[in-house]
């Protein structure tokens, strides 16, 4: 980055850089973890940067995970790798734990496991903050939502809001030609596609005002409106195709410009 700040549990990570690692934890889709070492080895190994409390809180989890304490790293599977990871990245009871595609190519069950260790552990009040491109995963185990792309968070809300709020609405308009009227501001316009007369918008809409204008406008025919799902709301903010303004009536606002790729990561 060029411009701005950083704080991290309200701490400087230039000043502050040994207290904020003694207060987070961190797991990569890659842990680094020496390979010539044991699992009951590497905990007691990193054990030593940490206050007391971290080897038994580390037993626990290797038992929990069902992690045979004298076998190498290096004879471990991917899963028993990862969570040997995260054994050693709770050990400590950190404040906030950063996962970075933590399940990228686990198999289905162990992904589900580390899951579900995950919504236990904000059950506690910790902070789990969740990098991955697993939506439906996302979907499942997040309650606060951000969307990056092209390093710019484009969306950043609960995700009982998005429910409420983002609706797939598809209509019919009598001539493809025409334009869609709206002078409302109270409405973003995430993307649009359109095929013929066929029109399907993915729309942030808190009070149901893109419903009710299309409705009363008699050009537009065959209204239905269903929540977006997370999958869909994702590829609005970083695929969508986002309408231009009519010049003679102005479409509904749109908060998402310019994006024509996808590369994604979600908060």
């Amino acid at each position: 980055p060029s411009r701005g700040q950083c704080n991290v549990l309200g701490l400087s990570p230039t000043r502050d850089a040994l207290k904020i690692r003694q207060r987070i934890g961190y797991v990569s889709d890659a842990p680094a973890l020496y390979d010539w070492m044991r699992i009951d080895e590497i905990g007691w190994f990193a054990s030593s940067f940490y206050p007391d409390g971290f080897m038994e809180r580390y037993r626990q989890s290797i038992e929990r995970y069902d992690l045979p304490a004298t076998r190498k790293i290096k004879h471990l599977s991917k899963g028993q790798r990862a969570k040997v990871a995260l054994a050693l990245a709770l050990a400590h009871d950190p404040e906030l734990l950063i996962l970075d595609e933590p399940t990228s190519g686990l198999d289905p069950l162990v992904r589900r496991e580390f899951m579900e260790s995950m919504v236990e552990r904000a059950a506690t009040g910790r902070t789990v903050l969740l990098s991955s491109h697993q939506i439906a995963e996302v979907e499942r185990v997040a309650d606060q939502i951000a969307i990056v792309h092209q390093g710019k968070i484009r969306l950043n809300a609960r995700l009982g809001d998005l429910r409420d709020e983002v609706h797939e609405v598809t209509f019919t308009l009598a001539d493809p030609l025409g334009a869609i009227p709206f002078s409302s501001g109270a409405v973003e316009i995430l993307s649009q596609q359109q095929a013929g007369r066929q029109v399907r918008w993915i729309t942030r809409d808190v009070d149901g005002v893109a419903q009710q204008t299309l409705a009363a406008h008699p050009g537009i025919q065959n209204i239905r409106s269903r929540p977006a799902t997370l999958d869909e709301i994702f590829v609005a903010c970083t695929r969508g195709e986002v309408p231009k303004a009519a010049e003679s009536e102005p479409l509904l606002k749109s908060h998402v410009e310019g994006l024509d790729s996808i590369d994604r990561q979600a908060s």
